[in-house]
């Protein structure tokens, strides 16, 4: 019998909160005031501000990846991956949307995507790491080998768009993988500005679990391993890290990072993990921005105080104050702007 669209829908979702609690398992083995009501109108009169009126919805939430989005994973979120896309004279890279753990590009990217569209960028975004079995959940290949899928999407984006470079918006294991392209593959001399969203340069520790069972740590690093090639990859002192870095460098020279963390992440543990101290990174902790901000390591995706960030980060020469509004976990900001 064939399985229908709901049933596959839920199984994809019970796949990736399996994905996640087997890591979780596996691992068995400050702010400032939030910003004035005139700050938030200045961000609101920018025509690069998360305000900006054009032809794709943007919809702080999670609401916005509607129904059923696991179904097909080559379905690009809005204002992606139009191929006939030429960048402007003020934004010439093309923006590569590289999804997390478990995620599809249209999953990951319901509101980003647009609001970058919206804001002029020529957009594009990729489905990478496929489990075989699940052929909707995306990033759980090893990410030796779904950082060769991305510097083929990038070389097709550059192909198509004439540019001579792209920027990057990761976030989750697309702030980890992409770092195996540039280090190895050789996407540093192809990539200008690398935003990261919930960054783990440094893996998780995910509670330290591991530290209270240890007699658990290989049978269920053998069953986690079967399942998903990349969530060991995750684990603070993992193989995968150690060689990562085995030059101790994290911010690969000629890119500029910025990295977006929160203080609430319950995933990236500690959440300092996304901290970079180089002169080439600038660090931001959402939760230093606005104290109604109680994004978590998801919400992120779909935070409007994220997207001025991201879209600062892509243009420093127009950057705008963030807004600062209320954002629940789990849900976004169902009521901004």
């Amino acid at each position: 019998m064939t399985e229908g669209r709901e049933g596959r829908s839920m199984r994809a979702f019970l796949v990736r909160v399996g994905l996640v609690a087997g890591v979780m398992i596996l691992s068995i083995v400050g702010a400032t005031s939030p910003c004035s009501g005139s700050e938030a109108q200045a961000s609101a009169t920018s025509s690069n501000s998360v305000y900006a009126h054009s032809p794709y919805p943007v919809l702080f939430s999670a609401a916005s990846v509607g129904p059923n989005p696991a179904v097909d994973p080559s379905a690009s979120p809005a204002g992606a991956n139009n191929w006939s896309c030429k960048p402007s004279a003020q934004h010439p890279d093309p923006v590569v949307l590289v999804h997390g753990l478990g995620a599809t590009m249209a999953e990951n990217w319901s509101t980003m995507s647009p609001l970058l569209a919206d804001n002029g960028y020529c957009v594009f975004a990729l489905t990478y790491g496929l489990d075989p079995g699940e052929s909707y959940v995306g990033g759980v290949e090893p990410m030796e080998v779904s950082s060769h899928q991305l510097a083929s999407f990038i070389s097709k984006v550059l192909a198509a768009t004439g540019a001579a470079k792209v920027d990057l918006v990761g976030h989750s294991e697309g702030t980890v993988m992409p770092q195996y392209y540039l280090k190895f593959l050789g996407g540093a001399a192809v990539v200008k500005r690398y935003v990261a969203i919930a960054p783990l340069y440094q893996g998780t520790t995910l509670y330290g679990l591991e530290t209270y069972f240890p007699s658990l740590a290989e049978p269920i690093e053998s069953v986690v391993a079967s399942e998903c090639g990349s969530c060991l990859e995750f684990v603070h002192g993992s193989a995968f890290l150690a060689h990562l870095y085995a030059d101790g460098v994290y911010a690969v020279p000629g890119v500029t990072y910025t990295t977006i963390m929160s203080r609430d992440d319950e995933l990236v543990i500690p959440y300092t993990s996304g901290e970079l101290n180089a002169p080439n990174a600038t660090n931001i902790v959402v939760q230093h921005q606005c104290k109604l901000d109680f994004s978590e390591h998801l919400t992120l995706a779909f935070d409007p105080v994220v997207g001025q960030d991201i879209l600062n980060a892509l243009d420093p020469a127009d950057a705008h104050p963030a807004p600062c509004t209320l954002v629940l976990p789990g849900l976004g900001a169902p009521s901004f702007p």
